[in-house]
């Protein structure tokens, strides 16, 4: 077991009975409007040269974009387009809700990549040093912990509601947070829902609450977390009218605990979004969560976290460490040991293993970065279980992953 404030939450019999909260956001929350235009920029430009090296970043606010940062590529984008595309697919079409693609200024800043950077990539080294941390359970069929996994199904209900016209008051920025309350370890009710949807000034706030349960948490939720308990802050401060870069100024990168585990799992602080493979913030933090879900799909533990960390323009990780908190079924180190075995955890070998070459990561920006089921989403795949398995020294065929939620 991981020491106090070690960042997994202690889950031993002393420590058995808890509340733990997550939190997601929409693809109109400013922050994840300036993932979406960073990543939007990155697949743009791996479409026309998959070996882009990219770092971009977005900051968005009332009227305004500005993009910065550093771009090494053959391909020949129109970035200020990109990005005005990006925030009309998002749903910012209208002065009426605050900020326009068609309207608003761009500002491009971006430059090429620092040549002192580049003689270590250019060595299939890491693009520079860092920690990055991989996590998953079995908790839910997404292999990710009941609080954030309920956060990100409701947030992606209203975004679907929204974008099929259910209902015409939605715009584009909502959050969602969610409190659990687990009993020996085990989760077994939301104690608070809290949801907070952008909406028009011609709905009232009523409607919003009755809309908001019968339509998005009802169905998101299962029906025995919702107890005569569970509190719900639906629009608490009663408005919520101004929103998206309008009410908030957007940047890249703010939203990292989102992207992860909710806080329950450790991120090693590196953002993803505006990042090209290269750069192991990103790269090696999917490679760990891909390790950590085939550590718990082949049965050798019920949660894991994979910590891998590197140096600037060095290609072996200078160190990889396994976190099962007591639930392993084999020693920890034998369950490292397969690891290193079985997975490549060079920059180069990650990027080749998980195909990240490819323009995917605009979607990556919203809905979470993990326990995904588009295919796209190489890094969330199981296939490695039976030989990790093998590789390890346990007996016999992965036994099937017992889920505590559906």
């Amino acid at each position: 077991m991981p020491e106090p404030g070690h960042g997994l939450p202690e889950k031993d019999s002393q420590m058995s009975d808890f509340v733990f909260t997550s939190e997601s956001v929409s693809m109109g929350h400013p922050d994840k409007v300036s993932d979406q235009v960073s990543d939007g920029v990155l697949d743009a430009l791996l479409a026309q040269d998959p070996m882009s090296r990219v770092a971009c970043e977005t900051l968005c606010t009332t009227d305004l974009l500005v993009l910065a940062g550093e771009i090494t590529s053959n391909a020949q984008v129109d970035y200020a387009q990109v990005a005005r595309d990006v925030v009309r697919s998002i749903g910012y079409t209208s002065d009426d809700i605050g900020f326009n693609a068609d309207t608003c200024t761009v500002d491009v800043k971006l430059h090429s990549q620092s040549g002192d950077i580049a003689m270590g990539v250019d060595r299939e080294g890491a693009g520079d040093q860092g920690l990055m941390f991989g996590y998953a359970c079995n908790q839910t069929p997404e292999f990710m912990p009941v609080p954030i996994a309920l956060s990100h199904r409701i947030i992606n209900k209203i975004t679907e509601l929204r974008q099929t016209g259910v209902v015409d008051w939605l715009r584009p920025d909502n959050k969602s947070q969610v409190s659990v309350a687990y009993r020996n370890g085990i989760p077994v009710a939301a104690t608070a829902i809290v949801v907070s949807t952008q909406h028009a000034e011609s709905v009232s706030q009523e409607e919003i609450n009755a809309f908001v349960r019968s339509h998005v948490i009802e169905p998101s939720v299962p029906a025995s977390f919702l107890t005569a308990d569970t509190k719900y802050h639906i629009n608490p401060t009663g408005r919520f009218v101004i929103g998206g870069p309008h009410g908030d100024c957007g940047l890249t990168g703010r939203k990292i605990i989102v992207d992860t585990y909710g806080g329950w799992g450790r991120h090693g602080g590196g953002a993803f979004s505006g990042k090209d493979s290269t750069k192991v913030d990103r790269s090696a933090a999917y490679m760990a969560r891909y390790v950590a879900k085939n550590v718990v799909a082949a049965g050798l533990a019920s949660e894991c976290e994979v910590q891998l960390a590197y140096a600037i323009g060095v290609a072996e990780p200078v160190s990889i460490r396994v976190t099962t908190n007591g639930t392993n079924t084999i020693d920890e180190s034998k369950i490292e040991a397969g690891i290193r075995e079985i997975f490549p955890l060079t920059p180069k070998g990650i990027i080749e293993t998980l195909q990240l070459r490819r323009p995917i990561f605009r979607k990556t920006a919203h809905g979470g970065h993990f326990g995904r089921t588009d295919p796209d989403f190489t890094w969330e795949a199981t296939n490695r279980a039976a030989d990790l398995r093998k590789a390890s020294g346990a007996d016999g065929e992965p036994p099937e992953v017992q889920f505590i939620v559906n």
